[in-house]
C-alpha cells in the first residue's frame, strides 16, 4: 500500500550536494527580478507519495486512453473498479515542501500564475490560488452526455452501494500500485457495477484529461496568459513528454523569456531552456522560495 506524506515534512528531504546548490543559486540569479510563470508536473507530487509516469525510477505504465474508455465497456468497467480503490488513496495525499514553496512565492506576488499538469489538487491544498488545472481534477466527475458535474466523493458513495465491500476486499488483498490519475492495479473487476449519470443515464468520466483527449481550449488560453504575464517560465517536475506542457516552454522561448527546468532526468524542453537543474523538485523549490528576492515596484515582467 502506498504511504502518503502527512504534511510539508521539509526535514525529511535529503540535503543538497554542493553542485546542486550551485546550480540552484544560478537559477535564482537568472529568475530574480522577474515575475514567474510556473509549470508543474507529476515529479512534484512524488514526495507526497503519488508516483509519476516518466521519472527515472517509475515503473512502466500503459494508461487507458480516452478512446478505449468510451469505446470498450469492459475496459471502462475495469477502469472504474481501479479508480474506486485508487481515488481514496489520492485523497489522503498531503502537500509536500515543494507545493508549499510555490504557495509562499505566490503569496509574495512573485508569480504571474501557476499551471499544473497534475490532477491531485495539492497546489490548492497548499494555499495556491491562481492555478490553471491544465489536465483537470481527480475530485470531480463529468457526464459525457449531458455535461453534469458531480463530486467524486458523491460518486464513491453510489459505487460503494452498488459494490458493497469491494474496496475493502481489495485493500485486504494488498494494493500493488497507484498512478497519478488515481488508477490502481486491481484484479478481478469483471463483476464491478459502473454507475451511470443520475440526471440522464449517460456515461460518467473523471473530470480530467485522458491520454488521447484534448485539453479544453479555454484552459489552454488561460495557461498561455499566465506565460504571457510572466517574465520567465519555471518548469518543475515535468518531463514535458507531451505537447500539452511542452508548448508553453516553446511559447516562452519564442518570446525571449528565460526558461528554467528543474527535473530528475532529461526533458523534451531542455534544448529551449536557459538552464536545466537535475535535482529533487521539493528541495529545489524550497531553496528558490528562500533565495528569490521580493520584486521591486513594477510588474516584474522583464
Amino acid at each position: 500500500m502506498t504511504a502518503f506524506a502527512s504534511g510539508e515534512a521539509t526535514g525529511n528531504l535529503p540535503p543538497l550536494i554542493t553542485s546542486e546548490q550551485q546550480n540552484l543559486a544560478e537559477a535564482a540569479g537568472l529568475l530574480a527580478g522577474r515575475r514567474l510563470a510556473v509549470l508543474t508536473g507529476a515529479g512534484l507530487s512524488t514526495d507526497s507519495g503519488i508516483p509519476d509516469y516518466r521519472g527515472p525510477n517509475s515503473a512502466p505504465r500503459n494508461p487507458l486512453t480516452y478512446q478505449q474508455f468510451v469505446g470498450d465497456e469492459k475496459l471502462r468497467r475495469r477502469y472504474w473498479a481501479r479508480n474506486h480503490v485508487g481515488w481514496r488513496y489520492m485523497g489522503h495525499a498531503a502537500p509536500n515542501a515543494g507545493h508549499c514553496a510555490v504557495s509562499r512565492m505566490e503569496q509574495r506576488s512573485l508569480l504571474s500564475g501557476l499551471i499544473t499538469q497534475n490532477v491531485d489538487r495539492l497546489h490548492e491544498l497548499a494555499g495556491s490560488r491562481n492555478v490553471v488545472d491544465l489536465h483537470g481534477r481527480f475530485d470531480r466527475v463529468i457526464c459525457l452526455d449531458c455535461s453534469t458535474v458531480v463530486s467524486r466523493s458523491d460518486l464513491a458513495q453510489r459505487l460503494e452501494e452498488l459494490n458493497p465491500g469491494f474496496a475493502e476486499r481489495v485493500g485486504r488483498e494488498g494494493l500493488i500500485e497507484i498512478a497519478p490519475d488515481a488508477d490502481a492495479v486491481v484484479d478481478q473487476t469483471a463483476d464491478f457495477v459502473v454507475a451511470p449519470c443520475e440526471v440522464c443515464g449517460g456515461m460518467l468520466k473523471p473530470d480530467f484529461v485522458f491520454f488521447g483527449e484534448t485539453v479544453p481550449k479555454d484552459r489552454v488560453s488561460q495557461a498561455y496568459q499566465v506565460v504571457d504575464d510572466g517574465g520567465a517560465l519555471l518548469v518543475a517536475g515535468s518531463s514535458l513528454a507531451v505537447m500539452s506542457g511542452l508548448r508553453f516552454v516553446r511559447h516562452a522561448h519564442q518570446q525571449g523569456k528565460p526558461v528554467v527546468i528543474i527535473n530528475r532526468g532529461a526533458t523534451r524542453g531542455d534544448d529551449r531552456a536557459a538552464l536545466t537543474v537535475n535535482v529533487g523538485v521539493s528541495q529545489a523549490l524550497t531553496m528558490l522560495a528562500a533565495e528569490l528576492p521580493d520584486l521591486e515596484s513594477g510588474d516584474g515582467s522583464q
